[in-house]
């Protein structure tokens, strides 16, 4: 049985890169867009990841044996 445990501990992980990318990303005219294209990158990331796994873990379709194969 699988635990939703990994997905709570990879969220946490990212929300603190995150926050360390706002706080760390150094100023100038640019700040704002690096900061953003890195933290979108991280959300982007983890959401893809997250979706992948729990498709693995609750798949949408079952698998079937086909009835020619029965005989």
């Amino acid at each position: 049985m699988a635990s939703i445990f990994p997905v709570v501990l990879l969220l946490i992980v990212v929300l603190g890169l995150e926050v360390c990318t706002y706080l760390l990303v150094p100023k100038g005219p640019q700040q704002v867009t690096i900061r953003t294209a890195i933290m979108l990158t991280f959300a982007a990331c983890y959401l893809m990841w997250m979706v992948t796994y729990m498709a693995q873990l609750h798949p949408l379709v079952a698998p079937y044996r086909s009835p020619k194969l029965e005989a």
